[in-house]
């Protein structure tokens, strides 16, 4: 009884968590953002600020800096972002008069596959007939079918810029609403937001006071390596956040700086784009280039080029010398394995699965090298992260 009991009870947990799972990752990036919370309270108490309003400030008045930046860029980023948005129909043509120039290359036969399934798709649009012309006249029957077929073409078949549109409107529609189903509902973002502001200072506040409660899970003899884990995971989940906000700046700042000394427009919007997209470690800055190249692409193929390098340089510097110098002393994930992580996660949770990919996938690494690789395969592996 007691086991049927336990495994229907862990069926049922299961069953929650995957039907709450967007609630499971909010509490999730609200205990990240608590554990950064809590070591900047640390530094406060030394000042004897109680702990409470020391996390309170903290919170408050990261939002509050974040707002006034926001309200002293937001004319620029607003002109920007419609310069962004109207140049980007402007950009669709050119890359459609390149693909036309390749026609016979591997491009366009891609990109004629894709044209042509759209067009053939049910409510395509089709060349009709003329009036007044037969329907099942020969070839040379009338002097005037050629004109008529043209113009019939021409009003009926939808142009390759069109179909190339159309084709990337479905699928950036279909992504979206794959990747951002929570963005229908503003109360469900604002709940998410405030509780993941609240979780932050509460366990910024008194941290200790949850790990006590944990460690009451563990039987007596288990506390003293349970409490190790514990202790190492908030450590690395908190050096995670820390290096990520810090790579997030110096990306924003450096694309921006980019941009600017390309001559491409609307730099400073891109370079906050890129800034933001820096938290989705391998996915964000590859989403980041594509409105960057695009806006190249705009003026010339040779400036897209160019922007293409630009970002690829940003992202050899970043993965070969900024990360490095951030996380020393820290976690190293394999870049295979946090690639398989964010696709897995993405496609089982969309977007948000996507944002905690990477800090889940390093805080479940935690256990598995202390509890399994080191206690019972004996292997001398370390897990040790220098809190700074």
């Amino acid at each position: 009884m007691r086991a049927a009991a336990l495994v229907m009870g862990l069926y049922l947990a299961l069953r929650l968590l995957w039907f709450a799972n967007s609630l499971v990752f909010v509490v999730f990036l609200g205990v990240l953002f608590g554990l950064a919370v809590g070591a900047a309270v640390d530094r406060l108490e030394r000042f004897r600020v109680r702990r409470g309003i020391g996390a309170a400030l903290v919170v408050f008045g990261t939002i509050g800096a974040l707002v006034g930046v926001g309200a002293f860029v937001a004319p620029t980023l607003g002109e920007q972002i419609r310069v962004l948005r109207g140049q980007l129909p402007a950009a669709a043509d050119r890359l459609e008069e390149w693909i036309g120039k390749h026609r016979t290359g591997l491009v366009g036969l891609i990109v004629n596959n894709a044209i042509g399934d759209s067009a053939s798709a049910p409510g395509a649009a089709r060349p009709t007939t003329q009036p007044g012309a037969a329907p099942n006249a020969p070839p040379n029957a009338a002097p005037n079918a050629a004109p008529n077929a043209q113009a019939g073409a021409s009003l009926g078949a939808p142009s390759a810029t069109a179909s190339l549109r159309a084709r990337l409107g479905e699928q950036l529609s279909g992504a979206t609403k794959f990747l951002f189903p929570f963005l229908s509902s503003a109360a469900a973002v604002l709940g998410g937001l405030l509780l993941i502001v609240f979780l932050a200072i509460y366990i910024g506040a008194e941290p200790q006071l949850y790990h006590d409660g944990l460690m009451h899970l563990f039987p007596h003899r288990a506390r003293p390596r349970a409490g190790e884990v514990l202790t190492e995971i908030a450590t690395v989940l908190r050096k995670w956040l820390v290096t990520q906000l810090l790579a997030m700046f110096a990306i924003g700042l450096v694309t921006t700086v980019a941009m600017f000394a390309l001559g491409v427009k609307a730099a400073f919007a891109l370079g906050v784009i890129a800034g933001l997209l820096e938290f989705i470690p391998t996915v964000g800055p590859v989403l980041s280039a594509i409105p960057a190249i695009a806006m190249g692409l705009v003026d010339s193929p040779e400036k897209a080029l160019s922007v293409l390098l630009a970002y690829w340089g940003i992202q050899f510097i970043e993965n070969h010398l900024l990360i490095p110098f951030l996380m020393r002393g820290g976690m190293d994930l394999p870049p295979a394995l946090t690639l398989v992580a964010q696709a897995l996660m993405t496609l089982v949770f969309g977007f948000l699965g996507l944002m905690v990919a990477v800090p889940l996938t390093a805080a479940a690494l935690v256990p598995i090298k202390m509890l399994y690789v080191q206690d019972v395969v004996g292997d001398p592996i370390g897990v040790e992260v220098d809190d700074d």
